[in-house]
């Protein structure tokens, strides 16, 4: 949230809407066993304006909905179900006796839940009966060649719901649920439809753009009731990095002694390169100014050990190379999840290191962080 650039919100807003989030997130647990014990749908759940959809569902019309995790999002599908016959893509989860309840108060009203990898083939089905398709789009998705600048940086997300709906001339339609004192409210958005007379690659754009817009200005209006535990900015795909230390956020903080700070200073070309697409701040001695940097997002510099305990949320992994204890404390106070020092990179290293590269830090870098195969070799598979 701090790193969504976008919502300008000052600390004390922060800490308030993450509470707001979390208070959410628990109220949409509580809620499960209602819905399961419900044999119809609450009265105080409704959509505001269903009447272009439902006139569409009835001349025939596949019909795509695009939503994020807001407020409760499970009740735009139970709510949908009630109208039009429908079906919604659902990742399972490893607790198969909790997802095979979660399924069954999900498809209570006649939708059906498919999995990702039946989407296309089931969903391209759907549509060409007449049946809408519900679609969360909100998920990172680091792989994909298509990226929008939400909240103001840069996401990576699935193309499918464009895709689709060139595929089929359906329109895609965006759904918003919030959460009122009188109960849930879902609105529609108008229908979003494909120029099939246009190169695929240029609608994909266009429409994806508008529907991650239409998102954004909805999560604007109730920060507090968007699912932020996930991360929505992924940059890595697990190709590279172990997921232990794959994190969208980053400060790298150097020590003030001159030769421990020159000898880190020559690594940060390869963190760059571990790290070339993330949110990148370096914190530095002030004496050091003059030296040339890598690209980074942001650089601060500090006079004196105190001006290193920024009150920062932004960082989720800190590099912390001083020989500060206190500094790790203080980030793990606020939103760091890992932390590093130079004792425990060489740690993790070890297992991969040859003798003759046990003083290289660059290597000692890639070793500890990354996959074998993907910035750095094993010796053996090397020397084939």
């Amino acid at each position: 949230m701090a790193l969504a650039k976008d919502l300008s919100l000052s600390q004390k807003q922060l800490i308030q809407i993450a509470k707001e989030s979390f208070q959410n997130l628990a109220t949409i647990c509580l809620e499960y066993p209602k819905l399961d014990s419900e044999k119809k749908l609450s009265s105080n759940i409704y959509c505001e304006n269903p009447e272009i959809a439902d006139a569409l569902h009835k001349q025939g019309q596949g019909i795509i909905f695009f939503c994020g995790h807001q407020a409760n999002w499970e009740i735009l599908f139970l709510e949908g179900t009630t109208r039009m016959k429908g079906i919604a893509i659902g990742k399972p989860i490893q607790n198969k006796k909790l997802y095979h309840w979660i399924l069954s108060i999900r498809e209570k009203y006649g939708g059906k839940i498919i999995t990702p990898r039946n989407a296309v083939a089931q969903g391209l089905k759907a549509l060409r009966t007449g049946h809408f398709l519900g679609i969360v789009g909100d998920q990172a998705m680091p792989s994909s060649g298509y990226s929008f600048p939400f909240l103001g940086r840069k996401a990576w997300t699935s193309t499918a719901p464009a895709l689709l709906a060139h595929k089929t001339n359906s329109p895609i339609i965006f759904a918003s649920t919030k959460r009122t004192s009188q109960g849930y409210r879902i609105h529609y958005g108008d229908p979003i439809w494909p120029d099939t007379s246009q190169p695929v690659e240029k609608e994909v754009i266009r429409i994806m753009d508008q529907l991650l817009s239409a998102l954004e200005e909805s999560i604007k209006k109730a920060p507090g009731e968007w699912l932020w535990q996930h991360n929505r900015w992924k940059q890595q795909t697990p190709k590279t990095i172990y997921k232990k230390f794959r994190h969208d956020s980053l400060c790298i903080i150097l020590p003030q002694d001159e030769s421990e700070f020159y000898s880190l200073y020559e690594t940060l070309p390869t963190l760059k390169e571990i790290y070339a697409a993330d949110f990148l701040c370096l914190l530095l001695p002030s004496s050091f100014r003059h030296l040339p940097l890598i690209e980074a997002n942001q650089v601060i510099y500090y006079s004196n050990l105190k001006e290193a305990f920024l009150p920062d949320f932004r960082f989720k992994l800190i590099f912390n190379f001083t020989n500060h204890a206190s500094i790790s404390r203080h980030f793990k106070k606020l939103s760091a999840i890992e932390i590093l020092d130079l004792p425990t990179l060489k740690k993790l290293a070890k297992p991969h290191l040859p003798i003759s590269l046990e003083h290289n830090l660059p290597e000692i870098f890639k070793r500890a962080l990354c996959r074998p195969g993907s910035l750095w070799i094993k010796e053996a598979e090397h020397a084939r």
